[in-house]
């Protein structure tokens, strides 16, 4: 099955999997899906993630997902640029997801990284999606 919005995929994944109070969730393995969830894991959105291969060059993530009281942490994620329309932005004009109490990911020359970092690093780039 081919996918146009891998990253998408995996978001929905995510969130619908947090809606049924799931506490693991495996989605295809790729380089950005990998870096996106190293932001979300040093951000302390998900307990973390681990690599399963199922033979040549099949292999999934299984996502470890938190909870804090019953609830998710993360109270919503969405994708921001999509393959139909990319939106990038500026150092200057990084959005700040719930007046800086969430996260916005962005996907710049030096990396995949969060916000704050691109700000430090002076970077703009790819809106890849907020999380709060």
């Amino acid at each position: 099955m081919s996918l146009s919005d891998p990253l998408g995929d995996m978001i929905t994944r995510i969130r619908n999997a947090q809606m049924r109070k799931k506490s693991k969730v495996s989605t295809p393995a790729s380089k950005l899906r990998g870096n996106v969830l190293d932001v979300l894991q040093s951000e302390g959105y998900i307990r973390g993630y681990a690599a399963v291969d199922f033979g040549p060059g099949k292999s999934e993530f299984e996502i470890e997902l938190k909870y804090y009281d019953g609830e998710p942490v993360i109270r919503e994620i969405h994708r921001v640029s999509k393959p139909g329309r990319r939106v990038y932005t500026s150092v200057a004009n990084i959005p700040r997801v719930a007046n800086g109490l969430g996260v916005t990911i962005l996907s710049t020359p030096k990396g995949v990284m969060a916000d704050h970092t691109a700000r430090d690093s002076n970077v703009g780039g790819e809106v890849l999606c907020r999380i709060f």
